[in-house]
């Protein structure tokens, strides 16, 4: 299964972004109303992408030194040297990747743009959706079906 079989499936590609001069407590907001765990940041309202700043980002840097970071611009915090994905990307290679890099979500870019983002969640549905396939699959040919 490819990356872009996953877009699809979870319809919009919109992709929450900041501005790299939104402060972190702006952001935290932004996460907490929208229920998500992370956000993108962008330099030119979503086009491209210049790093991710997630919960955990948040919640690391409060934890290290103290509530301070809460006014400082996310530029700060963000991670800058992304892993991304293409669409064409298999979803064994993105659960890989996440899994070494101990991230949950991946950026998904094409031609330097930024399509969409997909999470561990995602690929991990996705995976389960095909082991589920290959065993209804395997059981049709057993039971001669």
């Amino acid at each position: 299964m490819l990356v872009q079989a996953i877009l699809k499936s979870k319809g919009s590609g919109a992709v929450e972004t900041v501005s790299p001069s939104l402060t972190v407590s702006e952001a935290a907001k932004i996460l907490a109303a929208k229920r998500i765990g992370t956000v993108v940041v962008s330099e030119d309202g979503g086009e491209t992408a210049a790093g991710i700043l997630s919960e955990r980002d948040i919640v690391r840097e409060l934890g290290s030194s103290g509530s301070g970071c809460l006014t400082e611009p996310v530029s700060t915090y963000m991670t800058s040297e992304l892993e991304t994905a293409s669409q064409q990307d298999s979803v064994q290679d993105v659960l890989s990747r996440m899994t070494e890099g101990r991230f949950r979500h991946m950026p998904v870019l094409e031609d330097g743009k930024l399509i969409g983002i997909v999470t561990l969640g995602d690929v991990v549905k996705a995976q389960l959706s095909e082991l589920a396939m290959e065993k209804d699959a395997l059981e049709g040919m057993i039971m001669g079906h």
